[in-house]
């Protein structure tokens, strides 16, 4: 192996161990936002800060990294880890994602990939705003409320019309806020780091 061929496998393995960090630490993040829950005597869904995590990763990370992550946090939370919200309904990992809220832990990562390719494909980066990283959040946030309604609507004891009052109605107020804030959040961070680039250039 020559010295460029060394240099080529240095920096694969470099990028590989960055990225892999990435998805690491975002599942970690989405972990964290799931066990800040608080239950709701009448449904079996619990409020949670996940979905808040799905719409800030989803803007932060390229729609590939923004799947993976949270295909390692599902396969995290099957194994077995604490890494779901907290639930009488369900005392295990695989119970979670079958019981009442498998329908939105499932559509987590085809909602952090929509929200990254619509953020990042159909906008030019230097014409993203608030307004643009608002309605890509908002895509992912209605995948997510209406997996969790059609889950919820198949299970037993379940019909369409109780599970849009169990499974979303209630939701829409809070995740009407996180979206605001995840598209905050996001255009910050992008502000600052077209502020470094220009310092850096300058």
């Amino acid at each position: 192996m020559n010295k460029a061929q060394a240099a080529q496998a240095q920096t694969v393995s470099v990028e590989t161990f960055a990225t892999a960090a990435i998805v690491l630490a975002g599942s970690a993040l989405a972990a964290i936002c799931a066990r800040v829950s608080i239950p709701l005597y009448f449904t079996p869904v619990p409020l949670s800060l996940a979905p808040f995590a799905v719409l800030v990763l989803g803007l932060l990370l390229s729609p590939r990294m923004a799947a993976a992550t949270f295909v390692t946090y599902l396969a995290e939370g099957a194994i077995g880890l604490p890494v779901f919200a907290p639930s009488a309904l369900a005392t295990s990992g695989l119970a979670h994602l079958v019981g009442p809220t498998g329908g939105y832990l499932l559509s987590y990562p085809p909602a952090a990939m929509l929200i990254s390719y619509l953020w990042r494909r159909t906008t030019p980066r230097k014409r993203r705003g608030f307004t643009a990283a608002l309605i890509s959040a908002a895509a992912g946030d209605i995948l997510i409320l209406a997996s969790g309604a059609l889950w919820l609507a198949a299970l037993p004891h379940f019909t369409a019309r109780p599970a849009i009052t169990l499974a979303v109605l209630p939701f829409l107020p809070g995740d009407a806020l996180k979206v605001a804030a995840a598209a905050a959040i996001a255009v910050g961070a992008l502000r600052l780091s077209q502020a470094r680039n220009s310092s850096h250039s300058s």
